[in-house]
Formats: C-alpha cells, sequence, structure tokens
C-alpha cells in the first residue's frame, strides 16, 4: 500500500460539488496526510468534472462511486434532505461515511443511517467542525479539568455574515434551515461542553426579522432556545441570518469556579486608530474562521478509515443534536417549551 508521510494512503470519494464540497475536496487533497480525492460525484456533472479537474480526480455517478472497490471511505456534502439515503448506500457498499450536518432531517432517518453503518462495520463520522477547533478544544478541556466547577449558566451563538442590502437569498432558504442547518451546531457544542449531561426542556423564540417579507414563506432568520439540562445548567442557542460586521461564532461556559469562553471575531490582532475610533478586521466566513479544524475532522476521519482510532463524532451524537433541533422546531409551533429525553 502507498503510503504518505509514513501513513497507509485511504482514498476517498465525494458526493456533492457545492462550496462546502469544494472545499473538503481541496482540504483533502493538499492538507490531509495519508488521504488522496480521487472521485467526485453530483448532480451537476459540469460541477463534478471542474472539480475533479482541479484536483486530477475523476468524475462519476454516485452509484459508480460506491461501486468503486478502490475508493475507502466516502464524504457527503450534498443537500441535507439527501444525507440519510446515501448514508445507508455507502454503508451497504462497504465505505466509511463521513456526512457533513445535520446527518439527517427526523429520527427515524438518523436511526436508519445508524443501523446500516453498524450492521455494515464500517465508520461513521459527521462534520460538527467546532469540536476540532483549537479555542474549542481548550474549553472542553477546561471544563473537563474542573476549571469552571459545575456548570450553570451557558451560551453559544452562530450569526452568519449580512449584507447592508438584507437577506439577499432569502427565497432560497429552505424552511427550518435555522434550527436544523444552524442551531444543530450549537446544539451539539452546548451537549459537549457539558459533558454527561441531557437536555431535558427545549423554548424557542423565533422570527422572522431580517427578511420579515418571506416570512410566510416558512422562512425564520433570528432565533433564540433556551435549553435545560438534567444537571441543572441552563443554556441558551442564538441565531441570525445577518451579522454585518462579520463571522460570529462564540460559546460560553460559566460556573461555580468560573468561566470559559471560545471562539473569535477579529481576524487578526492588529488595530487601526484613525480620528472616528479604532477598527479591527473580523471574520467573514466559516473557511476562514474554521480552516485548522475542517482539516482536522479530515484528518481524524481518515485515521478511522485506517483503522488507527474510532470515529470522534458519532452518528449518536448527531442523533442528540438533531432531537433538540425538532424539539426547538416543535416549540416555536406550538409555542410551548417541550420536554425531551
Amino acid at each position: 500500500m502507498r503510503t504518505d508521510h509514513g501513513l497507509p494512503v485511504v482514498r476517498l470519494g465525494l458526493v456533492g460539488a457545492g462550496r462546502i464540497g469544494v472545499m473538503h475536496a481541496g482540504n483533502v487533497a493538499r492538507h490531509v496526510a495519508g488521504a488522496e480525492f480521487v472521485a467526485v460525484a453530483d448532480p451537476r456533472r459540469e460541477a463534478a468534472d471542474e472539480l475533479a479537474d482541479k484536483y486530477a480526480a475523476r468524475a462519476c455517478e454516485v452509484d459508480e462511486l460506491l461501486a468503486d472497490p478502490e475508493i475507502d471511505g466516502v464524504l457527503i456534502a450534498s443537500i441535507a434532505a439527501a444525507h440519510s439515503d446515501l448514508i445507508v448506500q455507502a454503508a451497504q457498499a462497504g465505505k466509511a461515511v463521513w456526512c457533513e450536518k445535520p446527518a439527517s432531517l427526523t429520527l427515524d432517518e438518523i436511526d436508519r443511517a445508524i443501523t446500516a453503518t453498524k450492521d455494515a462495520g464500517v465508520p461513521f463520522q459527521v462534520g460538527f467542525n467546532r469540536r476540532f477547533a483549537a479555542d474549542f478544544q481548550q474549553a472542553r478541556a477546561t471544563v473537563d479539568t474542573g476549571g469552571v466547577g459545575t456548570p450553570q449558566l451557558m451560551r453559544s451563538i452562530t450569526r452568519d455574515p449580512g449584507w447592508p442590502a438584507g437577506l439577499t437569498n432569502a427565497a432560497d432558504v429552505r424552511p427550518w434551515t435555522i434550527f436544523r442547518e444552524t442551531l444543530v451546531h450549537d446544539f451539539d457544542i452546548l451537549l459537549w461542553l457539558n459533558p454527561g449531561a441531557e437536555v431535558v426542556e427545549v423554548y424557542t423564540r423565533a422570527d422572522a426579522l431580517v427578511a420579515p417579507e418571506f416570512k410566510a414563506d416558512g422562512l425564520i432568520d433570528t432565533a433564540v432556545v433556551v435549553l435545560t439540562f438534567d444537571n441543572g445548567a441552563i443554556a441558551t442557542a442564538e441565531a441570525n441570518f445577518s451579522a454585518l460586521y462579520g463571522y460570529d461564532v462564540r460559546a460560553e461556559v460559566f460556573g461555580s469556579k468560573g468561566m470559559v469562553l471560545a471562539g473569535r471575531l477579529p481576524s487578526t490582532p492588529a488595530v487601526h486608530y484613525d480620528a472616528s475610533g479604532l477598527h479591527q478586521q473580523t471574520m467573514r466566513s466559516d473557511e476562514q474562521m474554521f480552516r485548522d479544524a475542517y482539516v482536522q475532522e479530515l484528518a481524524d476521519f481518515a485515521a478511522a478509515v485506517r483503522g488507527d482510532s474510532e470515529p470522534p463524532v458519532t452518528g449518536q451524537d448527531a442523533r442528540r443534536a438533531l432531537e433538540i433541533s425538532l424539539a426547538a422546531m416543535r416549540s416555536h409551533q406550538e409555542q410551548r417549551p417541550i420536554r425531551i429525553g
């Protein structure tokens, strides 16, 4: 077997040549030791062809990719509605599976995906990138070593970059996106930063405040969700689709012995002072803020494919976060707290 930096090379295929898939392909091809990007499938064949040409891979159909005996693992970066079926198909083909969040849109779907990967005996990892960022990992280490004592108050924030003209893609945002595709990150990180605890109650307040003209079409662009844990901690998860100042992702754990913060808004420590005040450049995208985390999660997946370790983010982790997302949706619909667990 060919090696790279002393590691046996695993050959990875990709399903989905959109923005996030293009980024993952580039990371595998250029930054993940012991991994090779070999094939890509996408319903838009021209997108697959373009990406394949860029990295000397090949474009193909999904069935062809899954039937290739030389492909060891599959990265799934398609639209969310297709994730669970693709996980099942990849597992049944004997491929290790890495899937972007959310791994599925319903609990029945994620249960089916988890069962398929277990039955096939293949690794299954889900792409919750914040867990792999150095500052979030340090926050978790601080919690683990008792640095904050007993968690009492927690907070997670996701404010996507906005534009002065407003939410220009509002018509393309699918209903419930803010819960199942955005806040699912926050729910996962709050669970991860409160290890051993489970959420028992969810209460949502949400609206279309950025683009109210699309509210009748099912758009929700602003939300705050209050989570109550079984160890007594109270957490808030908030999201908005229009932060004009940049990409704002942070987390906080406050406890009986102190507090730890993760996430950063400035993209550089340099500060410019002039007659109007002080100015600092800010993060503008997930690719900028989580560049190293995106590489590390795929490096860890490659290690799992080789059998060197277990996937650090499992299908069960994805299920726990999805269960909270679905409860948050129900709370919004029924305008009341929802008990789970």
